[in-house]
């Protein structure tokens, strides 16, 4: 079976509105702002973008609240050729730990991390459907520790499960990551060296990346 190309899928739903000559609503589910960074600055041209802010992994609140804030500091100073708005999710960890309940010992890019999309990409789904946007999608697929495969997966689900067109992307392609590494940089970016759980955390400080 071949593999899905989502770039290219994102790539014929771009021509496609460019020969229609019409401005979609995208809702984009972020993790953050340094992998949203690439992401907001390559959709804007063809979408009016809200971005939708719902991260309950981050377990620490001194943390999501850092990261939140850099989201927001973010879409400001970001010049794009449509305006981009931002919402908030609910700040529940309990919901995390629920949902990854037994999956405590897990490496992280496993099961637990495939729950924790599910999530929060069905969050967004839900969002995006009673909001009547034209299609919902997320930054992750932009992180070399992201599974992008799965992410599409997960997202044509959910999106089917409430009705709204998932957005199919590989952000990392193109050297998508590379230009959110150079944009972090070029914002003064807050960069966290790990995803966001308690769990990726204990796994980074066993790495020695904190």
């Amino acid at each position: 079976m071949n593999k899905i190309n989502y770039q290219k899928e994102l790539d014929k739903v771009i021509e496609m509105l460019q020969r229609e000559d019409r401005v979609p609503k995208l809702l984009m589910h972020s993790c953050c702002a340094p992998c949203s960074s690439y992401c907001l600055s390559y959709l804007a041209q063809y979408f009016h973008i809200t971005v939708y802010y719902y991260n309950p992994n981050i377990t620490e609140e001194a943390e999501y609240k850092k990261r939140v804030a850099e989201q927001a500091r973010l879409i400001s100073e970001l010049d794009t050729v449509y305006p981009i708005q931002l919402v908030e999710g609910k700040y529940d960890p309990q919901r995390f730990y629920e949902i990854t309940k037994g999956m405590e010992q897990m490496d992280e890019g496993g099961e637990r991390c495939f729950a924790c999309y599910r999530l929060r990409l069905e969050e967004a789904a839900k969002l995006a459907a009673d909001g009547c946007f034209d299609y919902v999608t997320t930054t992750l697929s932009i992180s070399p520790m992201k599974n992008a495969e799965k992410l599409n997966e997960i997202g044509a689900e959910v999106g089917e499960k409430y009705g709204i067109r998932w957005l199919f992307s590989d952000f990392k392609k193109k050297n998508g990551y590379k230009r959110s590494v150079e944009l972090s940089k070029e914002h003064d970016l807050y960069r966290q060296s790990y995803c966001g759980c308690g769990y990726s955390k204990a796994q980074a400080k066993r790495e020695g990346r904190i």
